[in-house]
């Protein structure tokens, strides 16, 4: 394996370039420690790209718990379609448990959607990438106005990084757009999950998810009853840091 590159210099060099050339630099650097995350979303575009690349390709994805039937449903086609495991990240009972307990299945609409959002994907995404050395996920800059449109294809992920253990974190298709993803998928006639049909553009668990409207930005269905530039729910806080 090839030692740890210059961060700054290798996003620098690789910001223009094509996803694909991305994660082979990914994957030259980590090969079968490279991890990418897949939402049950549009990001079946990353997955396609790196099982091209290595048939090998680790792929996991959040299970909170509260996905709509869909999603399960399309998850399951994506491993069949590609012959591929898909490792599902379960948060920890005895923390959802206490939530509910305390808080009842519906908090997030009075306090806000970090605390169950920490509870459901952040804590075992943590204790996921506490095992990697990189990551690779299916963000896009035109994803929200607020959050991402500053995206760098390679960085060293500043929410899960160990003062001991930097975690690598790619962004292959930063640059392309909605449009390129679907003509992506419609072209290569790839798997998508259902609700898109119906609608929804961005989509997480379903309490928190919904259709939007024509002209409307993709991340208003998420978390609608939120100030609508801070649309995160964590799992890339280091959006929201660049921007401080």
């Amino acid at each position: 394996m090839n030692p740890p590159f210059d961060v700054a210099e290798q996003a620098a060099t690789y910001a223009s370039k094509s996803p694909q050339d991305i994660l082979k630099l990914a994957f030259e650097h980590f090969g079968d420690e490279l991890w990418i995350s897949f939402s049950g979303a549009e990001d079946v575009v990353l997955v396609d790209m790196a099982w091209k690349l290595n048939k090998n390709v680790k792929v996991f994805s959040l299970d909170t718990g509260r996905l709509h039937p869909e999603t399960y449903r399309f998850i399951e086609q994506v491993r069949e379609h590609y012959g591929i495991s898909i490792e599902l990240l379960s948060p920890d009972a005895a923390a959802v448990e206490a939530l509910v307990k305390e808080k009842g299945l519906f908090s997030f609409y009075k306090d806000g959607h970090g605390e169950c959002c920490g509870v459901r994907k952040i804590a075992p995404l943590r204790r996921k990438l506490s095992t990697a050395r990189a990551w690779a996920s299916g963000q896009r800059r035109d994803q929200s106005p607020g959050t991402r449109s500053q995206v760098a294809v390679l960085e060293i992920d500043a929410a899960f990084s160990t003062a001991d253990k930097p975690l690598y974190k790619f962004n292959p298709l930063a640059n392309m757009t909605s449009e390129e993803v679907w003509g992506y998928i419609r072209m290569l006639e790839l798997p998508y999950n259902s609700l898109h049909e119906r609608g929804f553009i961005s989509i997480g668990c379903e309490p928190c998810t919904r259709p939007v409207l024509p002209n409307q930005h993709e991340r208003e269905g998420r978390w609608w009853w939120e100030e609508a530039t801070q649309k995160e729910c964590g799992l890339h806080a280091g959006n929201l840091i660049a921007k401080s």
